[in-house]
């Protein structure tokens, strides 16, 4: 039953079908079969019977007491035929045709199965009516069974095809009955690969179950249009309040990073560490307005103004203001010259510069002090390539799934004081660029980030450089 169960609808519906039509056909058959084989046996028997009292009225008495006649002879041979066997037993003696036949046994009025045969004897009377011997007659129930069979076979093959015909017609109607269903399947299938409500969905001519299921799953796709469109309205309401309130703190915090540089260089001992502790934290408070105004800058679809940038000169000037950060490291730098020939995209420059500075302080922080990272700028198939790799200890695999959402922070011991954004203004940067991120591990084991974005014209020159000498064990501890 489970294996039915899983079968599709209209292959169960047509099983359904054929079961029923089996059914009604193998009772019919039964019937019939009984009926026809008690009719064969009767007319079997009268065709018997009719022979016997035939052969009987040839026979005379006076003709018995002696030898049979020529005559009577020949139409005992001609009863004989076609392998029946006729029997008369006498006082003169036994008259068998034909003579090798077997033995119909001891003549008894009647009907009778006698081994192989169907036998029907009859009494010959004599002068006084007396009955002075009997005439027998049997033909082989081969005959008669070959009948039956045949008539069983013909029943069979009739409930065999009508079973076979009636699962191919019900296949064949429960296919066209289906055939809306399957027109609602495939549209719901596109309305899930293209995710657009708005498809109309067939409907059959006819009013019925399917016609309402057809309206109501429209109605519903009807409700979710506007759910979403309400949903996405105020998605965007809110990207647009996120990105006019980020913009509009960067000038009070402007003011107050301001004020408290003036203040700090006024003041005098522990006013002024107080007054350096604001600042730092005011300088972090901007640094994370910045990242929340680009992202929700990115969300609300706003760009700054696009020109040709030079992407090495941007990576080179992110790795320079990354030298604090990069105190006990060895920072390297694998450029183009700087002869005209730097990798051109055209992009917004304070965008890529933010990306190229996210994923260096990124490596930087992040990997154990002593080690190196690498900066790397090549030019792949009409594609500026930015691979950003340290020699770490690499990310977990729990986190590469989500490296590159909001708010993700890594587990290293230097992890705790970013905000979780620096790799989400990665990707969002690369994308608003026709570019791709992608996270790998490097040969030394660590951490790869590579970048591609889309460029005006390239050059391959390599200026391989460090950004400061290698730093002794003693001066990362």
């Amino acid at each position: 039953m489970r294996r039915i169960r899983r079968l599709p609808v209209r292959i169960r519906l047509a099983l359904i079908s054929a079961t029923l039509t089996f059914a009604i056909l193998a009772l019919f058959a039964v019937v019939i079969g009984l009926f026809a084989s008690k009719q064969v046996h009767s007319e079997f028997d009268d065709e018997l019977n009719l022979t016997a009292a035939d052969l009987q009225q040839r026979l005379v008495s006076p003709s018995l007491t002696g030898p049979i006649p020529s005559r009577d002879r020949e139409a005992l041979k001609a009863a004989a035929a076609g392998q029946a066997v006729v029997r008369i037993v006498v006082p003169y003696g036994v008259t068998q045709m034909p003579p090798s036949s077997p033995s119909l046994g001891l003549p008894r009025a009647g009907t009778h199965n006698i081994g192989e045969y169907r036998v029907a004897s009859r009494p010959i009377p004599g002068p006084g009516g007396h009955t002075i011997g009997y005439l027998q007659y049997g033909k082989p129930l081969a005959r008669l069974n070959h009948t039956i069979a045949r008539i069983d076979l013909f029943l069979a093959i009739g409930v065999v095809g009508g079973t076979a015909l009636a699962f191919l017609a019900g296949l064949a109607l429960a296919r066209r009955a289906m055939s809306p269903i399957a027109n609602l399947t495939r549209a719901s299938r596109e309305i899930a690969r293209t995710r657009d409500p708005g498809v109309a969905l067939p409907k059959p001519e006819a009013q019925d179950e399917v016609a309402d299921l057809a309206n109501t799953l429209e109605d519903m796709l009807r409700a979710l249009d506007d759910a979403r469109a309400e949903t996405e309205g105020a998605l965007a309401r809110q990207r647009e309040f996120v990105a006019d309130a980020s913009h509009e703190l960067r000038t009070p915090l402007t003011s107050i990073l301001a004020n408290l540089e003036l203040l700090e260089g006024e003041l005098e001992g522990e006013g002024r560490e107080m007054a350096g502790s604001a600042l730092r934290s005011s300088r972090r408070m901007r640094r994370l307005v910045a990242d929340l105004l680009l992202l929700a800058r990115a969300d609300a679809g706003r760009e700054g103004l696009r020109e040709e940038v030079d992407l090495a000169a941007v990576v080179s000037e992110a790795a320079a203001e990354a030298a604090p950060v990069a105190a006990g490291h060895i920072l390297s730098l694998d450029l183009p010259n700087g002869n005209g020939g730097g990798s051109i995209v055209y992009g917004v420059s304070d965008d890529l510069h933010r990306l190229a500075s996210n994923l260096i302080e990124n490596a930087l922080v992040h990997t154990p002090p002593a080690t190196e990272v690498m900066v790397r700028l090549r030019s792949d198939d009409a594609a500026a390539v930015l691979e950003v790799s340290d020699a770490g200890p690499g990310i977990s695999g729990e986190l590469r799934d989500r490296i590159f959402e909001r708010f993700v922070r890594g587990h290293g011991e230097r992890a705790g004081g970013g905000s979780g954004l620096g790799l989400a203004i990665v990707r969002a940067v690369a994308e608003r660029h026709g570019g791709t991120v992608e996270l790998d591990s490097s040969e030394a084991g660590g951490s790869r980030f590579t970048v591609r974005l889309p460029v005006e014209r390239s050059a391959r020159t390599p200026d391989v450089r460090p950004l400061r000498p290698p730093a002794t064990p003693s001066a990362g501890a």
